[in-house]
């Protein structure tokens, strides 16, 4: 695993920050725990490039695949308003449809992400938030693949998230949808070229034309700690 790079440890001890003085400052506004689900990725585009027509020289849209997540959660309610920091682990796939092969080509790409969200209470339980993502690239690859250089997802370490959850007591559900805000970066590729039949129109060199992932994310939410966890269990009676 690559060593995390200074941005990433400032933006750390700024979430160590707002976790402590929150919490020491009122503990009745502040909750916090687990959370983890799927995400769904969409983006990326391959295209053969080689001068000899044997090969395939065509363009493979990324076609969506499914994913996962976990981590955890803080939020600091103030108000009606919000502040939500997350450290959250994902894995994304995406899949290309390459000539000549059983099955679809995979981009795997696994993530650690903090994102940093300010949200609204819109009506009892259903909030809604948005706000920047810190994404750390921990692997990219396409697997089974000779590739001439490590596969660079993203030119700048932030993206954007906006999305939606309801909560009862201590389970939740979390609707969001993550952009990338890199620029398009064009890598080169060195297919396997047996595994794509050889050279009767299988793959050989190509170009990744668009490595960046755009996701949707659903997630179950449970509260370890926080006001309101019993909101659902009846009172007894006297």
């Amino acid at each position: 695993m690559k060593h995390i790079p200074n941005l990433m440890k400032k933006y750390l001890l700024g979430l160590l920050f707002i976790f402590a003085a929150t919490f020491a400052a009122s503990s009745q506004t502040f909750s916090y725990g687990l959370k983890g689900g799927i995400n769904y990725s969409m983006g990326g585009e391959i295209q053969g490039n080689n001068s000899n027509t044997t090969y395939w020289s065509g363009t493979a849209e990324g076609e969506g695949a499914i994913g996962f997540h976990g981590g955890i959660f803080g939020q600091v309610n103030f108000g009606k308003f919000f502040i939500r920091p997350e450290v959250v682990y994902s894995s994304l796939t995406q899949e290309f449809e390459i000539p000549n092969r059983e099955d679809n080509t995979e981009y795997e790409v696994q993530t650690f992400t903090i994102p940093l969200l300010i949200g609204y209470n819109i009506y009892g339980p259903l909030d809604i938030y948005a706000g920047p993502v810190y994404s750390n690239i921990l692997d990219a690859t396409i697997p089974n693949e000779e590739l001439n250089e490590t596969i660079t997802v993203q030119n700048t370490p932030i993206n954007v998230q906006v999305g939606a959850k309801v909560e009862f007591g201590r389970f939740g559900v979390d609707v969001r949808y993550e952009h990338s805000l890199s620029d398009e970066e064009r890598q080169e590729l060195d297919f396997v070229n047996s595994e794509y039949g050889g050279n009767q129109g299988g793959a050989n060199r190509a170009w990744f034309n668009d490595t960046r992932l755009n996701q949707v994310i659903v997630s179950l939410i449970f509260k370890i700690g926080g006001p309101g966890l019993n909101e659902r269990r009846r009172r007894a009676c006297y």
